[in-house]
């Protein structure tokens, strides 16, 4: 097995060297720059670790891990798109360097492309991959659906909430990780555990990041602090908030967000005290726990050896301990 940080030099190594240098240039430039933009590359690393788990040398697992990366990478120019936002990654985002409908075309084949990386596999293996990859893409399109729905709705559930970020961001996490068991041609079982195990640490993951996006370092977090709530983005802290906040809270916080997005520190501020003295910031420390143990109970059940259970219980520990 690799560690981590080895993983992640092997995908850092083979996006540099992956080439998409074709014609016209103005459809395939903005694939490659995307692409070299780097950024934690989490998904593909989880594809090659889970095919080391269950004992696959990880070269085997590098198109599966490729394409989940070129179909992330898609979603993201996209989703630049609809946010209407200047900067990925303290870059400027495809559509504002080239145009809107480069970003359109462009992230078109970004996703055609993704399914190419498959065509390396033996028949079998492809129609695994391509049937999960295709239920994948469908629900993080409709959890992306939901949160553009949720910006104009005041009657958003936790339950609904929950299965937007499930969508959104944390099929992706358990795909990745069953593509490794997949091409590992593990046992059925083992697979649908990996994929447990990737959903539940994805939604923990999500839930981390509305955490720290009002509660995180701003040296450390790499993104404004705060921004959720200036957006008025309603975040699970938000909704907590609403269902344990005393009757002046939560008058207070719906007339704070209902304040037009700026940079106002004293609305970040005001809106974080709500957020602690609801309580609400304490219950979001434990439904992220609550959701990485659900990952954890998921290797009790799973066929390998006590190392290997070791490793991801380290990788989640460490995911769930993070400040970025």
């Amino acid at each position: 097995m690799h560690t981590i940080v080895q993983y992640q030099e092997l995908v850092s190594a083979h996006f540099n060297s992956l080439i998409v240098e074709k014609e016209p240039k103005n459809l395939y430039e903005p694939i490659q720059y995307i692409l070299g933009l780097g950024g934690k590359r989490m998904r593909p690393v989880l594809t090659l670790m889970t095919a080391e788990i269950f004992d696959c040398a990880y070269e085997k697992a590098i198109p599966a891990a490729t394409a989940v990366e070129v179909f992330h990478n898609f979603s993201l120019i996209h989703d630049d798109i609809m946010d209407d936002a200047p900067l990925r990654r303290g870059n400027q985002t495809v559509h504002e360097k080239w145009d809107l409908n480069t970003g359109i075309l462009s992230g078109d084949a970004m996703l055609i492309l993704a399914y190419q990386f498959f065509e390396s596999y033996e028949p079998t293996i492809f129609q695994k991959l391509a049937k999960l990859f295709s239920k994948t893409a469908l629900e993080v399109c409709e959890g992306q659906q939901y949160d553009v729905d949720f910006e104009t709705r005041e009657d958003v559930t936790i339950p609904e909430y929950l299965k937007m970020i499930e969508y959104k961001t944390a099929v992706l996490v358990g795909a990745a990780m069953k593509m490794g068991a997949i091409v590992a041609e593990t046992s059925n079982k083992n697979a649908d555990l990996i994929y447990d195990f990737g959903l539940n640490l994805g939604i923990a993951f999500q839930l981390q990041d509305d955490y720290l996006d009002a509660f995180g370092n701003p040296e450390t977090f790499g993104k404004q602090v705060g921004g959720d709530i200036i957006e008025n983005k309603k975040t699970y802290l938000y909704l907590k908030a609403l269902e344990f906040g005393k009757e002046e809270e939560k008058e207070q916080l719906l007339h704070l967000f209902s304040i037009q997005p700026n940079d106002n520190s004293n609305k970040i501020d005001s809106v974080k005290e709500v957020f602690i003295s609801s309580s609400a910031a304490t219950a979001t420390q434990e439904a992220i726990k609550e959701y990485t143990m659900k990952a954890f109970e998921t290797l009790e059940k799973m066929d390998i050896a006590t190392d290997k259970k070791d490793v991801l219980r380290a990788f989640g520990k460490k995911l769930m301990n993070r400040n970025v």
